[in-house]
């Protein structure tokens, strides 16, 4: 038995107990380099995500529908990053790649909890943009912040038992070996691969899930912009255009990015294929997206570069004065 294959024997029956993420290929240098590169992404992307959640918070003229969804999302954001990076740093400092059957089940978890949520929440931010656009009028009262907590809620709560309902079919599997999981986290497709039983309710499952969440989520969003489009281009002024169009060039440009890598993950019609390509696409929405996110939406977007300005400068007056 090599090293780190752990087994719990029953008679004819073997249960794997723990996992073994195979991760990324290279040698110790190589791996300390992949450690360092985690290590500084994972350090912005919860410096980002906090400093937006800080801003709309401290900031009352951020206190509008649109920024207040933005740092729900900021939350999911760093928890998807929080589920899958400080494991990873862990085995690439310590070259223990080990995981217990629980622990592995518990990361899947989290992150389809998070995935699903992020879809009903830009849903809503497209919705949020519809109504600001295409009825401005009654905007204020068609979205008041009794409505936003109720649709942040229903996004956090169908988020979350999208999440569970994934999990559920995958911890009922059985693990009789090898144990090796060809990713660099706990992943579905290649978890459900090393399964001794038969997956095809699981999978019929998972991707049922995920073809209705992504699919219908990216219906609506699609019909919400299509409402837009059309208002913005009744607008007479190309400067009326472009002012309407700015306040959703950051959620359409996160859409694009997010539902691109997710759908080419995720919307298939079965689990039996996966290659070191899904592994990068798997690095780009649970590492990399989660520190775009903000950067979009904090370059892009004037109100928040003049209130983080508004900070800064009431911080250096503060310094000065002391």
């Amino acid at each position: 038995m090599i090293p780190h294959q752990k087994y719990i024997f029953h008679g004819n029956k073997t249960d794997v107990k723990f996992f073994f993420l195979l991760g990324f290929p290279g040698t110790a240098q190589v791996q300390l380099f992949y450690f360092a590169i985690f290590l500084v992404i994972y350090i912005l992307t919860v410096v980002a995500n906090f400093l937006i959640v800080t801003m709309v918070f401290l900031n009352s003229h951020l206190r509008i529908p649109m920024y207040f969804f933005l740092s729900n999302f900021a939350v999911l954001d760093t928890w998807c990053s929080t589920a899958v990076i400080p494991k990873t740093l862990s085995y690439l400092i310590t070259q223990d790649k080990l995981i217990s059957h629980s622990g592995c089940l518990a990361q899947l978890c989290f992150v389809f909890s998070v995935g699903p949520t992020e879809f009903f929440l830009l849903t809503v931010m497209a919705y949020d943009r519809y109504l600001a656009i295409c009825f401005p009028l009654q905007y204020v009262t068609m979205m008041n912040s009794q409505i936003c907590l109720y649709l942040a809620i229903g996004s956090w709560m169908s988020g979350f038992f999208t999440g569970w309902s994934l999990t559920i079919p995958t911890a009922l599997l059985n693990f009789c070996g090898p144990n090796q999981i060809d990713h660099f986290f706990c992943d579905f497709i290649p978890l459900v691969k090393l399964s001794c039983s038969d997956t095809s309710t699981s999978e019929k499952v998972f991707f049922s899930f995920a073809w209705v969440v992504v699919l219908s989520s990216l219906t609506f969003i699609t019909v919400s912009y299509s409402n837009i489009l059309k208002t913005i281009l009744r607008i007479p002024s190309s400067l009326g255009r472009q002012k309407a169009f700015s306040t959703c060039a950051a959620h359409l440009t996160v859409v694009i990015i997010f539902y691109g890598t997710v759908i080419f993950m995720y919307v298939r019609p079965s689990a039996s294929h996966f290659s070191d390509k899904d592994k990068v696409v798997s690095l780009f929405y649970s590492v990399i997206t989660p520190l775009l996110n903000p950067l979009i939406y904090s370059l892009r977007n004037r109100e928040f570069k003049k209130a983080l300005k508004k900070v800064q400068e009431k911080l250096h007056k503060s310094i000065y004065d002391v």
